[in-house]
């Protein structure tokens, strides 16, 4: 051990045991596998930063370390810590070791890059392109055109439902038939139909050198399954780290065990306590698993001191997730001087739940609480409704998590499909897209074009050549097929050929949509951000995999006003923090929900989701108890108010940890008003009757 180590006396006792774990062995490429247990607020970043701070100045090459997180940002965001904490241990020279940490990224990211390096021994061509979600739909849907499931007597599914389905069953290695049963029971009946298409759509991608997301992980397992390529990729990392390991499906838990089957050098961190992402085919079992997956079995180490939430807030969230069916047995403690209990607040109604949200957090405001040290958090984000109006219309500025993304809008789009059709010819949803900016080009003409190209050995070489409808406009497609050229050749350079792409676009954009202008204003956004990366293919690769948050609706906030008030899911809340949280419509049916209350581990999840909401808040906790709240129409009622209990995840037992209030409260004559009111509402009633 180095004398240095006084680096590591910031961590407390057990954050430092998973830093320092098979540490101390030759050469540092040993320890057997471990399982950190990282309770919500306890410092997991900060340890894991540690421990590959203390693998690199223990004598490990930070070239044969991978680390794999959940964004690209969070990658990022780690190795920076990784060289900061090594620079304190080892002086200037520690820059030199971190910056050889190049294999940090998202499981998809380094997918991506491995690929691309084995791709002649797994017959892959290295140029693919990705399509990200949207891309893959519409490839989806022109398979399924051409199938002639379009056009079926009965409805088909459509190319959005088709494609979960066949994520689904990639991401979570299950058969088409159960995926089926269990989670879009409706499609059943086409399930010989789907398995077709979803041959076609692999034959579809095959052919015109482009993978999707799920393809990534998928090729990747592929290449895990065969010895001898499993060997050489392992082979390559001493050392590999997973974050957010809950979070992981069962096709990275294949690829994690194929790189390391013995476990020796494998780390992965997370907390049962917090698997909320089982609709993206993520599963609690990884990481319930994972301990006996090897022999003799993974070292499991618990960090349950928390560093956000007062004891108060602790004893209530350690309360709900105690009742958990199966877990890791951990309760969060903290050495915070106590606050006041959580409040369960019972309103009447969703319009009540706006208007005493919003007097609290102006009251906080009042009291020196930022609007953006506050959040508001909701099961599903159609629950938010009545509390934006209320929030509008009392002049409250915020910013809601969950709306359009960056790279869903339009014209975004429109950029990348141009630089990806440059990028490889091949594309077909590219060229698809691409082709009907151009006035008179239309779907099937645009299809046309694409047959014609297919056919060369060279698709750019006869784009001239292709035949255009008449109504095209030969300066249009001059000025396209310069364009693409230019853009193909790469005469400006990068990234200056995003400006000579967005020279070609813009009459487009002016044409085809009215507010062109501030849209314009994206397109700059992106040739910023593309100047952060070396080439177009790297470009295009990390920003389809890790795409930036939203604009119009998100990143211009701060510009109109200097604070907003938090809006968001419990899933999109996941690993942020507030000052004060409040929690909307915690009833039965909400919280759990009616669409996931049906088997067990479903309900489990539920009681995860409000477990993770609580565990957000650092001093002020409210659960809000509507009496009746509206829901939109999801049976044979339609869009109706129902009656609501507050959830099963707070029953009898663990009300003592709560503080229980009303809203609006009682005053001094209001049970008079009340019995007056009634009497309104009957004589009203009556009034109706003699009508009928």
């Amino acid at each position: 051990m180095t004398p240095a180590s006084a680096y590591l006396e910031s961590l407390n006792a057990q954050q430092r045991r998973a830093v320092e774990h098979g540490v101390t062995e030759p050469n540092c490429t040993s320890g057997g596998p471990l399982l950190v247990i990282a309770g919500a607020g306890s410092g997991k970043t900060n340890t894991l930063a540690h421990r590959v701070a203390h693998l690199i100045v223990n004598g490990a090459d930070p070239r044969r370390i991978l680390l794999m997180t959940f964004s690209r940002r969070a990658a990022a965001e780690m190795t920076k810590r990784v060289e900061r904490i090594s620079r304190n241990a080892m002086g200037d020279k520690a820059g030199v070791m971190t910056d050889a940490l190049a294999w940090a990224g998202t499981f998809h990211g380094i997918g991506a890059r491995l690929l691309r390096e084995y791709s002649d021994q797994i017959g892959l061509d290295p140029a693919f392109t990705i399509h990200d979600r949207e891309d893959a739909a519409d490839l989806m849907n022109l398979v399924r055109h051409d199938l002639g499931f379009s056009k079926t007597e009965h409805r088909f599914p459509t190319k959005g439902t088709c494609l979960a389905i066949y994520s689904r069953c990639v991401n979570a290695e299950v058969a088409i038939e159960e995926v089926l049963g269990t989670s879009f029971p409706w499609c059943s009946r086409w399930a010989t139909d789907l398995r077709q298409l979803f041959a076609a759509y692999v034959e579809a991608k095959q052919g015109q050198n482009v993978l999707d997301y799920d393809d990534l992980l998928l090729y990747w397992a592929q290449m895990m399954g065969d010895h001898a390529l499993a060997d050489d990729v392992g082979g390559r990392f001493d050392h590999v780290l997973v974050d957010e390991y809950q979070d992981t499906n069962r096709l990275q838990s294949s690829i994690l065990l194929g790189l390391k089957p013995t476990g020796r050098g494998l780390t992965v961190v997370g907390d049962d306590a917090q698997s909320i992402y089982s609709f993206r085919a993520a599963t609690v079992r990884n990481i319930l698993d994972f301990p006996d997956q090897f022999s003799p079995p993974a070292n499991i180490i618990t960090l349950d001191r928390n560093y956000r939430s007062t004891q108060t807030i602790l004893g209530a969230a350690n309360g709900v997730i105690g009742l958990a069916s199966e877990r890791f047995t951990k309760n969060l403690w903290t050495d915070r001087a106590s606050g006041p209990r959580p409040q369960l607040v019972s309103v009447r109604d969703d319009a009540d739940q706006a208007r005493f949200i919003v007097e609290r957090v102006l009251e906080n405001r009042e009291a020196g609480t930022l609007l953006k040290q506050q959040a508001v958090l909701f099961r599903t984000s159609s629950h938010s409704g009545p509390l934006e109006i209320e929030l509008t219309r009392r002049n409250i500025p915020f910013v809601k998590f969950g709306g359009l993304k960056f790279l869903d809008a339009a014209h975004i789009k429109d950029m990348l499909a141009l630089l990806r059709f440059a990028e490889n010819p091949r594309d077909r949803v590219a060229g698809f897209r691409l082709l009907q900016l151009l006035p008179g080009v239309g779907p099937t003409s645009a299809q046309r074009v694409l047959d014609f190209i297919a056919e060369a050995a060279d698709p750019l070489s006869e784009v001239a050549n292709a035949p255009v409808p008449p109504r095209v406009g030969g300066e249009d497609w001059r000025a396209f097929v310069t364009t693409i050229w230019d853009l193909r050749a790469g005469r400006a350079g990068w990234p200056a050929e995003l400006e000579r792409a967005r020279l070609w676009y813009e009459p487009h954009l002016d044409r085809i949509h009215e507010d062109a202008m501030v849209r314009r204003a994206d397109l700059i956004q992106l040739e910023q951000i593309a100047s952060g990366y070396p080439s177009r293919e790297r470009f295009l690769t990390e920003l389809t995999l890790d795409p930036p948050d939203a604009t119009s609706d998100q990143a211009g906030i701060p510009l109109l006003d200097e604070d907003y008030l938090i809006l968001s899911t419990i899933h999109s809340a996941k690993g942020q923090e507030w000052k004060s949280v409040f929690v909307l419509n915690v009833v039965d049916g909400c919280l759990p929900s009616d669409l996931g209350a049906g088997t067990s581990a479903e309900i489990e999840e539920e009681r995860r989701l409000l477990y993770v909401a609580m565990t957000r808040a650092k001093d002020d906790l409210h659960l809000i108890v509507p009496q009746r709240f509206f829901t939109l129409g999801q049976n044979a009622q339609g869009d109706r108010h129902v009656y609501a209990s507050r959830t099963r995840f707070i029953p009898e037992g663990l009300l003592g940890l709560f503080d229980r209030t009303s809203w609006p409260p009682v005053a001094v004559g209001a049970p008079a008003r009340a019995a007056s009111q009634g009497a309104r509402i009957n004589v009203a009633a009556r009034m109706r009757g003699m009508w009928r």
